[in-house]
């Protein structure tokens, strides 16, 4: 199995950069930076990037990157991926990135993951232009993500057995009262490093390629301080803040210019995965999380 280190990036294909560069500042508060090739990099730490927006003809989710140890651990990778249809980076796919060398392969349910090593960046400080402090990331990553997986058993079978995640714990959905409605899987998943889930897995299909990402700041203060940004530029929430049972976050959902939520959080868990045990929870969270205003 592969030695996942954390989710190192993600990128996204868009139809108008200027709205992610307005969000990724004045909304979420990182760096926004022009690329190559009419790319757009959002800076939240230490590196280089850590959303790649992309020029497309879709506003959508497009790929997760996996970071690991090194070249070697990349070489093991790609051995591991080649009953897989693995698809090495071009020069170019790795300059866009700015990593030394990523692959691509494609789960059963069509996320597409991309493996990478040697990341590239001048460490230059991270300043929000509206005042973040800073972003929790360091070795667990940039924060998680949750994809959509309509192929659900296969999807985590490939996860599991193949790019090497593991089970952080388990919650079942119904979107109405109704007992006949079939029960929707959430997988949480872990790799290595303490954040209680980088991944996780929805059993139904979302049109924009991503159910939601999260990204962590350091105090309560700082989510407060985003939801005010949220109402003064406008931007639709997708749930109310609240905390998670499963990870601890006191967090909010909003949407994004790609079409996929983005929860904003602070307090998430860090687990030792030697005394951790697998359990299902039946509630999302202890308090909040009012979903519903994401349909109004």
């Amino acid at each position: 199995m592969i030695d996942i280190r954390g989710l190192g990036y993600i990128v996204v294909e868009t139809t108008d950069a200027s709205q992610w560069r307005h969000y990724g500042e004045q909304v979420l508060g990182m760096m926004a930076e022009d690329g190559p090739e009419g790319a757009l990099y959002l800076k939240m730490d230490e590196r280089a990037y850590r959303f790649a927006v992309l020029p497309g003809k879709r506003d959508r989710y497009f790929a997760s990157g996996w970071e690991v140890a090194d070249a070697s651990a990349f070489a093991q990778a790609v051995q591991l991926l080649q009953k897989h249809e693995v698809q090495l980076g071009s020069a170019g796919d790795c300059a866009l990135r700015r990593v030394q060398e990523m692959c691509w392969v494609t789960d059963p349910s069509g996320n597409r993951h991309e493996i990478f090593w040697g990341a590239k960046s001048d460490f230059r400080r991270f300043v929000s232009p509206i005042g973040v402090p800073e972003f929790i990331t360091s070795d667990m990553g940039l924060g998680h993500v949750v994809l959509p997986a309509p192929d659900f058993d296969r999807t985590y079978g490939f996860l599991a057995d193949v790019l090497g995640f593991r089970l952080s714990d388990i919650f079942r959905v119904r979107f109405t009262p109704d007992p006949n409605e079939p029960e929707k899987r959430i997988h949480f998943m872990h790799c290595n490093n303490s954040r209680h889930h980088s991944l996780a897995i929805f059993e139904m299909p979302v049109e924009s390629g991503c159910v939601h990402a999260m990204v962590e700041v350091p105090s309560m203060d700082e989510v407060g301080r985003a939801l005010d940004r949220v109402r003064t530029h406008g931007v639709k929430m997708s749930a109310t803040l609240g905390r998670h049972c499963n990870d601890h976050m006191t967090s909010f959902y909003m949407k994004t210019p790609g079409g996929f939520d983005l929860e904003y959080g602070h307090g998430g868990l860090q687990v030792d995965w030697d005394k951790h045990s697998v359990y299902e929870a039946t509630a999302v969270s202890l308090w909040g999380h009012d979903f519903s205003i994401g349909y109004q």
